[in-house]
């Protein structure tokens, strides 16, 4: 579970890596960032602060598992 965490946040990363360097005219218009750049850039950072948390949460919780055993 938490390597899919670690996962998914790389994918996020190299989504918003992507939507920068976008040249399609669908992320920037005349070099102005459009809707499109502004709504998937937050559903990507939500995402990536949503999946460390979970990730943090879940390393405490071995950490935790692995002091009582």
């Amino acid at each position: 579970m938490l390597l899919g965490v670690v996962l998914v946040n790389c994918v996020w990363v190299t989504f918003v890596k992507n939507l920068v360097a976008d040249g399609s005219g669908l992320a920037f218009d005349d070099g102005h960032p459009t809707a499109y750049f502004w709504v998937h850039l937050t559903l990507a950072v939500v995402s990536f602060v949503l999946g460390t948390v979970v990730g943090v949460i879940g390393l405490r919780g071995l950490r935790a598992l692995r002091r009582t055993s």
